[in-house]
């Protein structure tokens, strides 16, 4: 699938959990007493960084989105995670790779706090912002410069309503990278859900990346779906 399609299917799928689930499951472990359901403000944060977030798998492949999010240090990180998984489609597109990106996120918002968290929210809205086309087209300075300048931007606003160790946090890390995870699995070359096992997991819905069913039909349900679930909370839910 392509980067606006995984974008926007992670943001649906954070609009339907927060919509469906309790402040229980979405805090997990950190907040295990709350009731009721997640507040107007973190509903809507949580679209973004999950968007954002739906791009982390793609981390190993050198030609995607968050390779050339920040220009050539994106990139040359990109390449080197691309060895160290073994190429596209295998260590990152785990359910290792979820549990792993999920505790990481718990890990750093409790022990680093703030700081941490801040860094991170730049990050996923950075994905989000190249993914969602919010940028100028292209890998130049002019495109990876708009992607920092709105990041920023938008992590300013972020900071004012965030807190410093957001409990649903993790939960928008490891959703946004399952999303991605079993989008391709509707491609013909699937994943390795199972990695380091060789087993392929696929259901091939989808024939080539980037078709008009994909480009016209999936990722326009996907932004009308989660402008719906969040009207929805917004207007209706107590």
């Amino acid at each position: 699938m392509l980067g606006h399609s995984h974008a926007t299917s992670g943001a649906l799928a954070w609009s339907g959990a927060a919509a469906l689930l309790p402040v229980t499951v979405l805090s997990y472990p950190a907040l295990q007493d709350a009731t009721g359901h997640i507040g107007t403000v973190e509903l809507v944060l949580g679209v973004f960084l999950t968007a954002g977030a739906a791009l982390l798998p793609d981390a190993d492949h050198p030609k995607s989105s968050i390779a050339h999010v920040l220009g050539p240090v994106s990139y040359f990180l990109c390449v080197l995670i691309s060895k160290l998984s073994g190429g596209h489609r295998r260590g990152t597109h785990s359910l290792l790779f979820v549990a792993v990106a999920t505790y990481a996120t718990w890990a750093g918002a409790h022990w680093i706090g703030r700081p941490f968290t801040l860094a991170l929210v730049f990050f996923l809205l950075a994905l989000a912002v190249r993914a969602l086309h919010l940028c100028p087209p292209g890998d130049s300075f002019r495109t990876y410069g708009t992607v920092i300048v709105l990041a920023v931007s938008g992590t300013f606003v972020m900071d004012h309503y965030i807190a410093d160790k957001p409990a649903w946090l993790p939960f928008c890390v490891g959703l946004g990278s399952l999303t991605h995870i079993l989008g391709d699995c509707l491609t013909d070359r699937g994943c390795r859900l199972f990695w380091p096992l060789d087993t392929r997991v696929r259901f091939p819905i989808i024939e080539r990346t980037g078709n008009k069913f994909e480009t016209w039909v999936l990722s326009p349900l996907f932004v009308l779906g989660t402008m719906a679930v969040l009207w929805y909370c917004i207007t209706q839910q107590p």
